[in-house]
């Protein structure tokens, strides 16, 4: 038998994170067919390799509780919310669930801090991390979404422009003198 390495308190608050984790994995996996059913098969492939990320990051959750002496406890999933009306909805949603997600996470942080449970907080440090980027990759595709699809004046070119300049060198040749 494993001795536990962190209060009752945090093994059940690191449990209902992992099932967070999972309903999370849920979400992106029913806007992904959403996406798909929909013709819409760029955004269903981006949010299938998330719907697994998330599953990676409920199984990382689930090996530090048990490996911290703990036990993982599996709980029923609730169903994720009606389907997006369009892509806008859709990605709204998904960064609402991520905000949401980084603020559950910080409660988990500042639990960890306040018990001086320095292992968890150590270990959900990686989870600060991993929202931050999520919530930027997000808020990213809704601005290239607003500029793809949103009708102002000069804007027509503007999405591609940004496609191209995301590909372009950060640097340029320049001509240079021959040596005689």
């Amino acid at each position: 038998m494993k001795t536990k390495r962190f209060s009752d308190a945090m093994e059940q608050a690191l449990n209902k994170q992992m099932t967070r984790e999972a309903f999370q994995a849920q979400v992106y996996l029913s806007y992904a067919s959403w996406a798909e059913v929909n013709s819409f098969s760029g955004i269903a492939n981006f949010l299938y390799k998330h719907m697994h990320e998330e599953r990676e990051h409920m199984f990382k959750i689930l090996k530090f509780i048990n490996d911290r002496g703990g036990e993982a406890k599996i709980e029923a999933i609730d169903a994720p919310a009606e389907n997006p009306k369009n892509i806008e909805d859709c990605l709204k949603k998904t960064l609402q669930h991520e905000i949401d997600n980084s603020q559950e996470i910080d409660k988990l942080v500042n639990q960890a801090f306040e018990e001086k449970d320095w292992a968890t907080f150590s270990f959900t440090q990686w989870f600060v991390k991993e929202q931050i980027e999520e919530e930027t990759l997000i808020n990213d595709l809704l601005d290239k979404y607003n500029l793809a699809s949103k009708q102002k004046d000069g804007n027509a070119n503007y999405y591609e422009l940004d496609k191209d300049l995301n590909k372009a060198p950060q640097s340029a040749e320049i001509p240079r003198e021959e040596e005689f």
